[in-house]
């Protein structure tokens, strides 16, 4: 069970608002839905509740997670085997189901989803180098690995995605977000 209320929008402040339209307006609300943004009363759902709480660092955080998402040079594939990385490693079952869901919608199949390993040296590159990210550095051996097949912009967007979507887990496991 949650340990935070979900706040509906009847509830919510200026600067609440301002944010939670930014999050049911903007990128992420459009085009097709691979998982569900609201629940049944429009409060937010999985890591974007907590966010309402402080509305400030809140909207930093949606607007980093917009850019993740929507602007780096990372191919979709790439970008959602990162993420599910990282579910799975802070065993995150709201990202994990999301972001299944958005893989296939880009093409992973089952079998990649369940052993994370593509037939594409640069996506397996980019697990690998995930891998790393999540258990706290990357060595030289990782590093001239990834370099094989990642340029350093892309190694940075994933250390950026990496970071991102550790916070989201921990927000998520910490406030019991459902």
């Amino acid at each position: 069970m949650s340990r935070v209320a979900r706040l509906r929008p009847d509830e919510l402040d200026a600067a609440q608002t301002h944010l939670y339209e930014a999050i049911t307006t903007g990128p992420r609300a459009q085009g097709p839905q691979h998982f569900r943004l609201t629940g049944d009363d429009a409060e937010l759902l999985g890591p974007f509740n907590a966010l309402l709480l402080a509305p400030e660092l809140g909207t930093a955080l949606q607007e980093l997670g917009a850019a993740i998402r929507y602007r780096t040079s990372l191919t979709p594939r790439i970008r959602e085997l990162a993420i599910l990385v990282v579910a799975i490693h802070w065993d995150s079952a709201f990202e994990r189901h999301a972001h299944e869901s958005v893989g296939r919608s880009v093409g992973l199949t089952g079998d990649e989803l369940a052993t994370l390993r593509t037939s594409d040296p640069a996506e397996n590159a980019a697990v690998a180098l995930c891998r790393a990210l999540v258990a706290g550095d990357v060595d030289d051996a990782q590093w001239s690995a990834a370099r094989e097949h990642l340029d350093e912009a892309t190694i940075f967007e994933l250390t950026t995605l990496v970071g991102y979507y550790a916070t989201l887990a921990l927000q998520l496991r910490v406030f019991r977000a459902e």
